[in-house]
């Protein structure tokens, strides 16, 4: 029972802690002079994701590998499949043409470059430099393409919420904006403290992994922030928001809390079999699948979004198969590896086609159109 209170207390802490600590540090960055469109791309996106950030830093520092590793595994996959489903049935999600051309595929590819380095059993303090330097190179990136932006670019939550104290004076506003920063990390390492000591005896109870458990409760857990920020955007009609804020979060797990995770890890990030071999390529998977879904005609659709969530309540099912020793968890993965995906791979390559087709299509007849008109005016 204490072990169930300190995981709820922690939990909320952290979410808690996630928003205060995101308030104050986009306020302070005004301040100083930075523009509200970093602040946007940056702290607030990232911001998001200090609840994995705090629970697998706490836990590589106490070698806990599978918390670590399963946490960000495990937070991607929600993000994509659960987040942007369920923001999807709520209405159809406008994708961003900046997204589809370059930060969907970027997930893409830091996927990959992740399943590779975990390929030798172990993210090393090497690997963790690798990735934490590409997240450096990555912020460096959206605040150099965003300095001929200015605050009309950003989306008008965030810019009530940055201006929203500019009544009171500086040394106020410093100081309160201070006091947010510092209670939203202590709130976080508490809360994180809390988890991750919580989630270790619960594994040990009910005999699951540690690794389980991070892919399912934790992954969840500290993806509160997102499934709130993605849905109220939804439902405010800000929906390419709710797109960016999972694109931007899952860039900043695997690039961010892996990378400083992997550097100050005792003994690196251990990577065991059943995470290297089913649920590093389910996450790069995912992020592959993203891609055609994205793209097909600039949306997100309901039965698209309905898709994505039938795919994690699957995967979450398997997961608790195994973990039970259920004895049909082999055919059920089977049927999901050799029917379900390749159904669903066939039907989105067929639809990205016809939608590319469609596109050529129109821009054909917009040329047409545009060489007709001197015809009609002779």
């Amino acid at each position: 029972m204490l072990s169930v209170v300190l995981f709820v207390v922690g939990l909320v802490l952290m979410v808690a802690g996630a928003e205060f600590l995101v308030r104050g540090a986009s306020r302070l960055a005004v301040m100083i002079g930075v523009s509200p469109l970093v602040v946007g791309l940056t702290v607030v996106a990232f911001g998001t994701s200090a609840p994995e950030f705090a629970v697998s830093f706490k836990a590589a520092l106490i070698d806990q590998s599978d918390l670590t590793l399963g946490n960000v595994i495990g937070s991607n996959i929600f993000n994509i499949l659960f987040i942007l489903g369920i923001s999807a049935l709520v209405a159809p999600l406008v994708v961003n043409s900046q997204l589809i051309r370059f930060d969907v595929p970027l997930v893409v590819i830091v996927s990959l470059i992740v399943l590779l380095m975990g390929s030798d059993g172990k993210y090393g303090r090497v690997d963790g430099l690798i990735l934490f330097t590409g997240l450096i190179v990555y912020t460096g990136g959206l605040i150099f393409a965003s300095r001929r932006q200015g605050e009309a670019a950003l989306d008008s939550e965030v810019v009530e919420l940055l201006h929203a104290d500019e009544s009171r004076s500086p040394l106020m506003r410093w100081l309160s904006n201070l006091l947010l920063v510092f209670a939203g990390l202590g709130m976080l390492g508490l809360g994180s403290n809390w988890l991750v000591e919580s989630s270790i005896t619960f594994a040990r109870l009910m005999n699951v992994s540690e690794v389980v458990i991070g892919l399912t409760v934790i992954a969840i857990g500290t993806s509160l922030p997102e499934v709130v920020t993605s849905v109220v955007a939804t439902l405010k009609n800000q929906r390419d928001i709710a797109v960016g804020n999972v694109v931007g979060s899952n860039l900043f797990n695997l690039l961010g809390v892996l990378g400083l995770s992997s550097i100050v890890a005792p003994e690196g990030i251990r990577v065991g079999t059943q995470v290297l071999w089913f649920d590093l390529p389910v996450m790069v998977a995912v992020a592959v699948a993203a891609l055609p879904i994205f793209f097909t005609g600039g949306t997100i659709s309901r039965w698209e979004g309905g898709l994505l969530l039938a795919y994690y309540f699957a995967y979450t099912t398997y997961l608790i198969m195994q973990a039970t020793d259920h004895g049909s968890s082999e055919s059920f993965r089977d049927a999901m590896i050799y029917f379900a995906i390749p159904l669903t791979a066939l039907t989105l390559a067929v639809l990205m086609i016809h939608d590319i087709r469609r596109r050529v299509h129109n821009g054909k007849l917009t040329e047409g159109s545009g060489d007709a008109a001197p015809d009609d005016g002779d």
